[in-house]
């Protein structure tokens, strides 16, 4: 027998599906009402406000990905030798692991991510810090460790270059995977878009500090 879905799920999926498509900004209560089925008021009984709805959305994805990415780290961190690369593929694991959540659960974080991002939610990033402030300090504190050259400020600016790099290809996706068919045959699914992206964040990070 299918298990029944509560109101809180009808009201997630929708907001997820519709927060991954079009952006948080753009997407509307009523929109998410409508495509859930239900009425405002059950939205404001769940959640409370649309940050709060925004947050559970990406909660069911941190939920499950920060406590995998720690491993990851923890895991590459009592080898004591390890580069930018060997950081940057701990990522693999826990995205795959999204699957758990949704069938196409990386591509969804990493569209949701890539909104985050570009619509500056704030918010969001006091949700992550607040209940995974530990895993981002540490996920810095390898990266710290695998380019000891970096300065603070240029580990700033470089990975907010990856987080930028990391939303393109995401928000971009689609329109990319096309041009490769096209151009040159090559067949590449929206999951393995990873593959080709995490060589070029690990060079970008490493690369040399111009004088």
């Amino acid at each position: 027998m299918a298990k029944r879905i509560t109101t809180q799920e009808k009201i997630l999926n929708a907001a997820e599906a519709l927060f991954a498509e079009q952006g948080f900004e753009q997407t509307s209560l009523r929109q998410i009402t409508t495509e859930a089925a239900v009425n405002l008021a059950s939205v404001n009984y769940h959640f409370g406000s649309k940050k709060a709805l925004i947050q559970a959305v990406m909660a069911r994805y941190l939920e499950v990905f920060m406590p995998a990415l720690r491993t990851q780290l923890e895991d590459l961190g009592a080898k004591g030798s390890f580069t930018t690369r060997d950081v940057f593929d701990c990522f693999r694991t826990p995205l795959s692991e999204l699957r758990q959540v949704r069938k196409h659960g990386p591509t969804l974080f990493l569209s949701l991510l890539g909104f985050a991002y570009a619509e500056i939610q704030g918010h969001l990033r006091r949700y992550t810090m607040e209940h995974f402030g530990d895993v981002m300090a540490l996920l810095l504190d390898t990266l710290h460790q695998a380019n000891p050259k970096l300065s603070p400020v240029d580990m700033f600016w470089r990975l907010h270059f990856v987080l930028g790099a990391t939303v393109f290809a995401q928000v971009s996706g689609p329109a990319l995977r096309e041009i490769a068919a096209a151009d040159f045959g090559e067949a590449v699914a929206a999951d393995q878009v990873i593959d080709r992206l995490i060589p070029f964040l690990a060079g970008g990070v490493d690369a040399t500090t111009a004088e």
